[in-house]
């Protein structure tokens, strides 16, 4: 029987690649998105393609409304659920010094990067708690896309370092509280990421790429993270639960 993930944020960039590397592996999905379902006919119908069955389920994360109606989504129509990928996120609405950010981005990129993630999670892992105690052969595991500025500062997006920051803790949080249910939780940590989020700075890290500031000379791809996160919830590190998998070409090894 096929196993069902949910992707938050999947119908594009990093989010879209993870959900295309699950339904290449052969997971039914629902994917989770802020677009009206007609704006993601496309990338949909291309993940029907490899034969899995896919439902969208649209909602802000940010909205407990939202992450209830997801949630009873995914209920109503697989009856089970055995992944979670909390990957949906978003950058400052402006990039400004942490001198003159403003408190409204920063409740925004919170809400929706942190805090909406942290509640989902929480109703997500409840109802994982439920289907392992109806069924002890029943598998499950969550994984958090979190961000290499988790630990770099970037001081021109201070709210969205903070955000990833945070998920990082939440994720070895969910690690230790899940544990006893042998539901393990994992940490994907991308790097520079060719996506739609990255493409206004794109002249920036070529140069910085070129330079040397990743191992890896290129940029990576949502196929990289996708790749990471279908090897974590395969079933092929189920030992290892609260580990970072960085996926960022080398670029925060410290090197003199």
């Amino acid at each position: 029987m096929k196993k069902v993930a949910l992707v938050t944020g999947g119908s594009r960039g990093i989010g879209f690649g993870i959900a295309k590397h699950l339904a290449m592996t052969g997971f039914d999905l629902a994917i989770n998105g802020v677009r009206k379902a007609d704006k993601v006919t496309n990338e949909l119908d291309e993940l029907r393609e490899f034969g899995v069955d896919i439902i969208y389920c649209q909602g802000d994360i940010a909205s407990e409304n939202d992450r209830q109606s997801i949630v009873s989504e995914v209920r109503g129509h697989f009856r089970k659920l055995n992944v979670l990928v909390n990957n949906a996120g978003i950058a400052p609405p402006e990039r400004n010094d942490i001198l003159k950010a403003t408190e409204s981005s920063f409740d925004k990129v919170i809400s929706t990067n942190l805090k909406g993630t942290y509640f989902l999670t929480q109703a997500v892992a409840n109802w994982m708690v439920e289907q392992k105690s109806a069924d002890k052969e029943f598998q499950a595991s969550i994984v958090n896309v979190t961000s290499i500025s988790s630990t770099l500062a970037s001081t021109n997006r201070g709210e969205y370092c903070i955000s990833k920051a945070g998920l990082s803790m939440a994720s070895q949080l969910f690690s230790v509280r899940l544990a006893e249910y042998d539901i393990p939780v994992f940490e994907v940590r991308p790097g520079i990421i060719h996506t739609d989020m990255t493409s206004g700075v794109k002249e920036k890290y070529d140069k910085l790429i070129d330079e040397g500031l990743t191992l890896q000379k290129r940029w990576g791809l949502p196929d990289d993270v996708g790749k990471a996160v279908v090897s974590l919830v395969s079933g092929c590190f189920p030992y290892s639960t609260g580990q970072v998998i960085m996926v960022d070409g080398g670029l925060t090894i410290p090197r003199l």
